[in-house]
């Protein structure tokens, strides 16, 4: 081999080319650097459901600490209202969770030769971006309106946090038919 050979940027770029090929990947496409993209907004919408989750929970945490005493000879059952109230929280939290799981676990567009032959990869990412924008969006108000707050405010709102989830769950199942090829 001549020492040319390592300063020809012809030869190395085809060289650089057929290395990318053969590990299914070339850095220079649309397609890679939306799929980037994708992986990195699913973090951070995932990070801001644990942020609510962390906020419910805490304000659970403080609720049970202020309303369910430990029991005494004069009381030895706590209030069935402020069980059920903690309980709430309980599941709000579990719930957000869930949604946090659910997107984390979402498919991922594929990068294989065989989909890029049958189906438009960029075209496909390029289509999740509005759904990644409802979904963040989705979130962060999902986030906001937890932060911060006491447990009563939080249960105060519970019915408008819980449609707020199930928002956010069509969402999610939206963008994972479009992925699926079923939109």
């Amino acid at each position: 081999m001549q020492v040319d050979s390592f300063y020809d940027a012809g030869i190395l770029r085809q060289i650089a080319t057929n290395l990318f090929y053969g590990w299914g990947y070339n850095f220079y496409r649309k397609e890679n650097q939306l799929r980037a993209d994708d992986q990195m907004v699913r973090s951070k919408a995932a990070s801001l459901l644990g942020e609510a989750m962390a906020a419910v929970g805490a304000a659970e945490s403080e609720y049970r600490r202020e309303y369910l005493p430990p029991p005494t000879r004069a009381k030895p059952f706590p209030d069935a209202e402020a069980v059920a109230s903690a309980q709430k929280l309980e599941r709000l939290a579990k719930s957000i969770g869930a949604a946090e799981t659910q997107l984390q676990h979402q498919p991922v567009p594929e990068n294989d030769r065989m989909t890029q032959r049958y189906r438009h990869e960029a075209p496909t990412l390029a289509k999740l971006i509005e759904f990644d924008e409802r979904l963040v969006g989705q979130c962060e108000l999902l986030r906001k309106a937890v932060s911060g707050e006491d447990a009563k405010a939080i249960l105060k709102g519970a019915s408008d946090l819980e449609a707020g989830l199930d928002a956010i769950k069509e969402t999610l199942r939206n963008r994972e038919q479009v992925l699926l090829d079923r939109a």
